[in-house]
């Protein structure tokens, strides 16, 4: 009871300000006159809640202001110009109602009885289906997940709504991979916005799920969008452009001290919207690490074998802070005008105890360690972009965008290390200090042609990337005491790289149910920078070509009902500087990252066939068969630090860094399926399999092959008018990795959704992973080094949410999994 009361007292609150905003509007009108009313429903003389109240001028039907009734169905609307009014009052499932009015100089106040709303009826004489967008809608080389649909990421993030996606998966640490590549370009509407999957920028864990209305995946994109990565994720946020204030406000509490409260505002007034939103966190995790390993030691005269363990409890806080101010302006003939300035500050704390053993293999005597790490992350991010878009009336279709921005990052990153136990002190302190600043911009014309079968588009866009950063490391002096800087593993560092590409692509509709799309792109990379006063220099420079092509065939009477398509698309995967950083990042005392010097870019040929059918019934079936060719890929290897093994007194010191194994080449299938299977049941699953083959040249060893697999299934149920539940469970099969493979892991999860007051407000409760299963397990086995790695983070947690909707905002409908409809052209 304590908590309920604690919860919903705030809630109170927060839903009297938020009733009030609209009323807030009406000190910007200029008169002295004003109106007011009480709404009732006709049938019973029951007051209506937040019901709708628009006043429009008379003369032109022009919006002059708006109202939202109280609790007991009234409503006031102050400092009108003297004049005639049309009143409009709506109220969801109620017919609306209108009054011509005139406030003059001698009645400037004017009191409307109960105005009456009758219930709106349903004609049964016949029975009319309409399809709703599905949770997941399938095009072919698109798929588009409707996030509000979506109960699984109610209190989530971007992450938990990825979790979901076909083709996609997202490991325990957050990163994501597409038919296993974790090299992706993700988008935001459609620009870079310095998000990126795991580089510079916010992070996919800090974009609310409330923030966005769809994500796009597009595994074989046209040359339209950049060349690096195994697809494209474009994360579609809400906006909306309906007079008035409209958004909304949501608090989440999670189990285990986790907090993210969130508001989102819309204000459309003439040619202006202005949007403001804030996203906060406060949340708490644990994590269990655990890891044994035999290594094979040899310095030439003698071998030895050495076996470790590890353990480790961790606590994680999490605290970030989100602006987003935004303004659109639509400016005169046909053009619009966007700016926007999101400032974001995050602030991390990790405190990870950890036991340590080490024993010779044979021998009996066994050291134990105890060590604590500890961190504190502090990040200072601000994102700034304008937004130009130009069309013509007269020439539908034609349209010219330019968009421009830039990232600013600043990052301190102290982390501690203490062992005791030892026969000498161990550990070290390590204080990074890193910079980033990244400008993009980009060009984009759309020429359709007369007929409006085809059309044209081209486009060029630059990005810069600058980073700086520094790290002091220090280690304890044998005699023990202070700990004293060590100049080998202390530096500074400077890298640049420069980016400019352009593209061209052309799409025609042809005879007989067939269509075609043809494109090619130029991508040009420069990179300079290194390790200052060490020869670590690092320059790079490649242009690159990037053909696509997709042909396509309507197979049924209507466009996407039953289609067959078939796409090529070539792509790269750049490596990001600190895979090519040659330096030591320790994240423990025995395990350190190092970048690569001479990592070469990844190439890939990457062909899809594809069939998509819509059935009666509201079903849908998808199925694509696809394959990537990879040369140079680039893999994560692990391999022991002889040296640091032998000096540091820690046990088995190892080194993880990256390096070109060969070609990789990988088969797959993908299936998805959604059914309406009775009026308060609906199912949608999704599958892949596919055939991995991995070329280790680099790492001297033999060629290995698997067949792996994922699975989705979703239940949807209805079991009253303004209730939704959601069942859903996935399962990832065994993955090969460069030096192992990573094990199954899979997860069950439950949400809750109830609509109140008329859906001006929801309810949510979700449970993650219920049965507490997901888990990351990894595996590596080389003739010097096997090693069992387990980690377990904090994955079951329940989220209670309440959402307040203002103006015309409104909740996501019941979850559908109707068709898809035509869609579009494959990306």
């Amino acid at each position: 009871m304590t908590f309920l009361h604690t919860f919903c007292q705030p809630l109170r609150g927060l839903a009297l300000l938020l009733t009030a905003l609209p009323l807030g509007l009406h000190a910007q009108q200029a008169g002295p006159a004003q109106v007011s009313g009480t709404l009732v429903e006709a049938a019973n003389g029951q007051p209506l809640p937040f019901a709708d109240v628009l006043l429009l001028r008379a003369a032109d039907s022009t919006l002059v202001t708006g109202a939202q009734t109280g609790l007991d169905g009234t409503f006031k609307a102050e400092h009108l110009a003297l004049g005639r009014y049309i009143l409009r009052a709506q109220a969801l499932n109620f017919k609306p109602v209108r009054r011509v009015f005139a406030l003059s100089a001698g009645a400037p106040a004017l009191a409307l009885g109960p105005l009456k709303l009758a219930a709106s009826t349903t004609q049964l004489g016949e029975v009319q289906v309409v399809a709703q967008k599905a949770v997941v809608q399938q095009e072919l080389g698109k798929t588009v997940i409707n996030v509000e649909k979506d109960l699984s990421s109610v209190g989530g993030t971007a992450v938990n709504v990825l979790q979901n996606v076909p083709s996609v998966a997202v490991d325990a640490t957050g990163t994501v991979s597409l038919r296993g590549s974790s090299n992706l370009t993700i988008l935001i509407d459609g620009k870079p916005a310095g998000t990126s999957n795991g580089g510079p920028g916010p992070r996919l864990d800090q974009i609310p799920a409330s923030q966005i209305a769809q994500v796009e995946v597009m595994t074989n994109p046209s040359a339209k969008y950049d060349a690096s990565g195994a697809g494209v994720i474009n994360i579609i946020t809400k906006k909306n452009k309906k007079d008035g204030w409209n958004g909304q406000a949501a608090l989440n509490l999670g189990t285990r001290d986790k907090y993210a409260p969130s508001l989102s505002l819309s204000r459309h007034h003439g040619k202006a919207t202005w949007n403001l939103g804030y996203d906060g966190n406060d949340q708490v995790y644990r994590t269990r690490t655990n890891s044994s390993q035999t290594a094979l030691l040899t310095d030439g005269a003698t071998t030895s074998s050495l076996f470790t363990t590890q353990d480790g409890t961790g606590r994680q806080h999490n605290r970030n802070h989100s602006l987003n101010l935004g303004l659109t302006y639509d400016l005169p003939k046909e053009q619009t005008l966007s700016l926007s300035v999101q400032p974001h500050w995050e602030h991390q704390t990790e405190t990870d105890n950890q036991t340590l053993t080490q024993q010779t293999v044979g021998s009996p005597g066994v050291i134990t360690q105890y060590g604590q790490e500890l961190a504190d992350v502090k990040v200072k991010v601000l994102e700034s972009s304008a937004d130009y878009r130009r069309t013509w009336e007269a020439h539908k279709g034609r349209e010219l965008t330019a968009n421009a921005g830039g990232v600013l990052i600043d990052a301190a990153v102290p982390v501690s290390q203490l062992l005791t136990g030892g026969p000498k002190p161990a550990g070290f302190t390590q204080a990074q200090q890193v910079n980033a600043q990244i400008f993009f911009g980009q060009v984009d014309f759309t020429r359709p042609q007369a007929d409006g079968k085809g059309k044209f588009e081209t486009g060029v866009k630059l990005q810069t990337l600058h980073n700086t950063g520094s790290t002091a490391m220090r280690k304890p002096t044998d005699a023990g005491g202070d700990f004293q800087l060590d100049p080998v593993n202390s530096f500074d560092y400077a890298f640049t790289q420069l980016m400019p590409a352009a593209y061209a692509t052309f799409q025609r509709t042809l005879s007989h149910g067939w269509s075609a799309q043809g494109g090619l792109r130029t991508e040009a990379t420069f990179l300079k920078g290194g390790v200052e006063n060490r020869n670590a220099a690092i320059g790079k420079s490649y242009v690159s070509l990037f053909p696509s092509a997709t042909v396509a065939k309507e197979l049924g009477k209507e466009p996407g009902q039953n289609r067959l398509q078939f796409s090529y698309a070539r792509r790269l995967n750049r490596p990001d500087f600190m895979q090519q950083l040659p330096i030591q990042l320790y994240q423990d005392p025995r395990n350190y990252r190092q970048g690569n010097a001479a990592l070469l870019p990844e190439f890939s040929h990457n062909v899809e066939l594809g069939h998509q059918l819509n059935l009666a019934g509201g079903a849908s079936l998808t199925n694509t068969v696809f394959a990537r060719f990879t040369q140079n890929a680039i893999r994560r290897i692990r391999t022991i630090d002889t040296a640091a093994t032998r000096t540091n007194n820690v046990g088995v010191v190892t080194r993880e860094t990256f390096d070109n194994v060969g070609t990789t080449n990988s088969f797959g299938f993908e299936t998805t399926w959604a059914q309406p299977l009775t009026k308060w049941w609906r199912v949608s699953a999704s599958g892949s399999l596919y055939y991995s083959q991995i070329a280790a040249n680099a790492l001297n060893t033999a060629n290995r092959a698997a067949l792996a697999g994922t699975a989705r299934l979703a239940n949807n149920f209805t079991p009253r008018k303004g209730l939704d539940v959601q069942l859903t469970g996935d399962i990832r099969s065994t993955v090969l990795t460069a030096q192992g493979r990573q094990l199954p892991t899979g997860g069950l999860d439950l949400a809750l959704r109830q609509q109140l007051f008329q859906e001006r407000a929801a309810l949510t409760l979700r449970v993650s992973d219920v049965l507490n299963t997901q888990v990351r397990r990894t595996e590596l086995a080389t003739p010097e080094l096997q090693t069992s790695l387990y980690n377990k983070y904090e994955t079951r947690v329940a989220w209670l949410g309440f959402t307040w909707y203002i103006g015309a905002s409104k909740p996501g409908k019941k979850i559908d999994n109707g068709p898809s409809g035509g869609g579009g052209f494959g990306g």
